[in-house]
């Protein structure tokens, strides 16, 4: 029996990435579990964890049975998703050229995340913004189900 999983389950895992954390996909249950990078690597160490928080503990469990398991599998990582990429197709996909060339270009340089933010309030774009990050969300979400044979549904 395929794994199955909910298209919104990956999608807010993906919207919720940080640096030092990776999600993952259990294919037998279903779960999907975030853990840290020091999580894994206390869970390759061998160390103790008994001195570690509980809920602490229990995601080194999770580590350990990753690393030593097959039936965990990475969600797409940060660098899979590329925001900024995002952004870019996001700006250049605007009808009216003189707020597409100005959104555009308030994306190269430093502060490139900060200004396109500012932007898009200043130009009253919000939702439109967050109606294409969404659905390219939704495409990565769809292709990571396909090339790990996932049944996924809405």
């Amino acid at each position: 029996m395929k794994a199955r999983v909910k298209l919104e389950s990956i999608i807010d895992e993906l919207q919720m990435m940080f640096d030092d954390q990776r999600s993952f996909f259990n294919i037998r249950t279903g779960d999907i579990a975030l853990i840290s990078d020091e999580e894994l690597r206390a869970a390759e160490e061998e160390n103790p964890i008994e001195k570690l928080p509980d809920c602490q503990q229990e995601n080194v469990n999770i580590a350990i049975e990753i690393l030593e398991e097959d039936f965990w599998i990475p969600l797409p990582s940060k660098y899979d998703v590329n925001e900024y990429e995002i952004m870019e197709r996001f700006c250049l996909s605007i009808d009216n050229n003189k707020l597409r060339d100005n959104m555009y270009s308030s994306i190269k340089g430093r502060g490139a995340f900060r200004k396109f933010k500012d932007n898009i309030e200043r130009y009253n774009i919000e939702q439109d913004w967050y109606r294409f990050r969404d659905s390219a969300l939704k495409e990565i979400a769809i292709d990571w189900c396909q090339e790990n044979e996932i049944i996924h549904e809405w």
